[in-house]
């Protein structure tokens, strides 16, 4: 059965999204992307890689025979992702997970609803991650990582073994973190950040070793 999907956004994560869906129907006829969902007036209406922007975010809720996929969230709105998700009305269970097909990911990790994995991403043994996370290429989650819902994984980046990340956090491109490390919810780490130890909830942290600048 092939599934109708809608991106929401139409930033660079989402034109990526769709490049993605593609790349899985090249192997195997699996989707059918109906088009883009934005809050911005000034998209509805354009075409973008050959499918249109259809309104705005609310119109979701209009589209009952179709599945989600969310691409909205950078270092500027990561905190309000939940918010803007629910904005749409539609239930857990109506977003769809992507898998970049070079991507691997390890047969006992456990991926929630509206996990998007891009290009070469590694998930290996009993990797946990939660709800809408995204995960941008060349990214690995190693051994036993739990990831929360709504994080931002961006490109690059070497999460090691038994690593913890607390919902709505922003891992910037590039950045590592040390085996068995705890980062607290609503926290960020700024692009090529070293984590070597604990980071507290709702901190910026930047430098290697990463260092805290201030709250988010």
């Amino acid at each position: 059965m092939i599934k109708k999907v809608i991106i929401l956004g139409t930033g660079g994560n989402c034109l990526d999204i769709l490049d993605t869906i593609n790349d899985i129907n090249e192997k195997e006829k699996k989707y059918e992307c109906v088009g883009f969902l934005d809050d911005n007036e000034s998209m509805w209406g354009k075409t973008l890689m050959g499918k249109k922007v259809l309104g705005p975010l609310k119109l979701a809720k209009d589209y009952d025979d179709c599945f989600f996929v969310n691409g909205i969230g950078s270092d500027r709105t990561f905190l309000f992702k939940k918010k803007i998700i629910d904005s749409t009305g539609v239930t857990l269970d109506k977003f769809e997970t992507i898998i970049h097909p070079t991507a691997s990911v390890s047969r006992t990790a456990k991926l929630g609803n509206g996990v998007v994995v891009f290009q070469n991403v590694t998930i290996t043994t009993n990797v946990e991650v939660g709800n809408h996370v995204i995960i941008l290429p060349n990214s690995i989650v190693s051994h036993d990582s739990i990831v929360g819902d709504y994080c931002c994984i961006t490109g690059g980046v070497a999460i090691s073994g038994m690593v913890k990340i607390g919902e709505f956090c922003y891992v910037g491109t590039g950045s590592s973190i040390r085996n068995g490390v705890t980062v607290g919810k609503n926290s960020l780490i700024g692009m090529g950040g070293v984590v070597t130890k604990d980071i507290e909830s709702e901190s910026v942290v930047y430098g290697a070793p990463a260092k805290f600048i201030r709250k988010t």
